[in-house]
Order: C-alpha cells, then structure tokens, then sequence
C-alpha cells in the first residue's frame, strides 16, 4: 500500500471537496495518483450530487457583464441556502459565466458544466445554472444593464436596451424596472387570454358592488387601465417622475426589449 502523506490527502480535498477519510482511502486505492483519485471521487460525488438535485434550489445570485453597451448579458445561478450563494467561489463562477457569454454567446454556458459540477461536490448543495438572458444593439442603439447587490451577490438584475436614446435615459430605464418589476414591455404583449381573464374579474367585481349596468363597461376599462399600469413597462409611472409613464418620457427614443432575473422568481 502506498505511504499516503497528510499533505497529499489535504491537496486532494481541497481540489474536489471530499472528507478527510473518502481523499485518503481514494489516494490508496489509486496508489496515490492523485489525479486518478481526483477523477474516481469526482464520479463518486457526481452520484451524490444527483441526490442533490431533487432539493430545492430557491436561492442563488445574479450576474451582469456588459460589452461597450452593446452587449447585455444577466446569468442566474441557483443553490439552496443564501450562505453558499454569496461565497466568494459561487459569485465569482456566475460572474465568469456572464463574461463569457458576453463574449461569445449563449453557447459559451455549455463550456462551464463540468465547473458547475465541481460546485455541487465542492459547496455541498444542489446547484444548477438558471436563465440567461443576453441582449446586443442593433443600429442606433444601446444596451444599459443595473444589477442590485446585496450580502455581497446580485439579487435583482435587468437589461434595457434602447434605441435613439441617451446613457443617462437607459439607466434610468433600468433603474425603474429594477424598482418596478413589470412583466410585459407593451399592452399588446401582454397575452389575450389573461387580459379576457383579468376582464371577466373585473365586471365580476364589478356587479357584485352594485354598480349601474350602464356604467360597469367604463369602470371596467379604467380598472383595465390599471391591471396594464402595473404589469406593462411602457404604462408603468416613471419612477423618476410618476406623473408621467414610461412612455411619456422616452421621446424619440424607443425601448425595443427589457429583461429582469431577480432570485427566487
């Protein structure tokens, strides 16, 4: 049997996360060849890591990576516990993630599967990579990005992305979806049946508190109004100044897509 250093069994463990007892039985098994021990626990903890995944993974960070606000790009990495979310490994692995994409494209999430992987051994969790959203300007516009963070991770992150506007209107944009948290950039986006549904609710409502049948159509289409104000961007009040809507504000300038990943949604 090989002489198993301590130091060779720390070196195991800090490479793949595995106990004390798992690394030195591992490294005797492979006579000490640490990179075949490394390779065995890894397929051992990849099995562990499978019984991991049925847990529920509510919690993670965001990450914003922005190319000559051309290029937007948000990346959500899920865990289970906020503890392991705002470790330095975890955050830094989103962060390199949403870089990436930044650069070369949604495809590029493929090249980080076996690191996320590593994670799940490493952080004892169940950790999976969540949405992705990158967006890139066309002629004429740009891309502005807001990411809020909190115990040191992005929680709430969104991508505006503008056309014949100015810095300074796109950020702002991003500023109120932050806050705002709209579902749907126009009243036409927003899906039929759910308007038909929203409608139907509202003449219930309605009737039921008596109102005159000649009057209910005009009470409807003004609750209507608000149902769009608060789920529509373009309706929503200006943060910055509620007595005019987004898109009152926005002048030649025309928001052509808005994305917004916040954990836990």
């Amino acid at each position: 049997m090989a002489d198993i250093k301590a130091a060779d069994v720390q070196a195991l463990r800090k490479l793949t996360g595995a106990g004390i007892l798992d690394a030195k039985r591992t490294l005797e098994e492979t006579g000490g060849d640490a990179e075949r021990a490394a390779q065995l626990l890894r397929e051992r903890g990849v099995v562990s890591a499978a019984k991991r995944a049925d847990r529920e993974n509510s919690e993670g960070a965001i990450a914003l990576s922005m190319v000559d606000r051309q290029v937007g790009v948000l990346v959500e990495l899920k865990c289970e516990t906020d503890f392991v979310a705002k470790s330095a490994d975890f955050v830094n692995t989103v962060n390199e993630i949403a870089a990436a994409v930044a650069e070369r494209g949604e495809q590029a999430v493929g090249e980080y599967t076996e690191m996320i992987a590593s994670l799940t051994i490493t952080l004892k969790e169940n950790i999976s990579l969540g949405r992705v959203v990158r967006l890139q300007a066309g002629e004429g516009e740009e891309v502005s990005g807001y990411l809020h963070v909190q115990a040191d991770r992005g929680v709430n992150g969104v991508l505006v992305q503008l056309k014949n506007g100015s810095e300074e209107l796109a950020h702002d944009l991003a500023l109120h979806v932050a806050f705002a948290r709209p579902s749907y950039l126009a009243i036409e986006d927003v899906p039929a049946a759910l308007v038909a549904q929203e409608r139907e609710t509202l003449e219930t409502m309605t009737r039921n508190e008596g109102k005159p049948e000649a009057a209910i159509e005009k009470i409807v289409t003004g609750r209507l109004d608000g149902f769009f104000k608060s789920i529509c961007l373009l309706e929503q009040p200006f943060v910055k100044d509620e007595k005019h809507r987004v898109r009152e504000v926005l002048g030649q300038a025309s928001l052509v897509a808005f994305a917004q990943l916040v954990v836990g949604e």
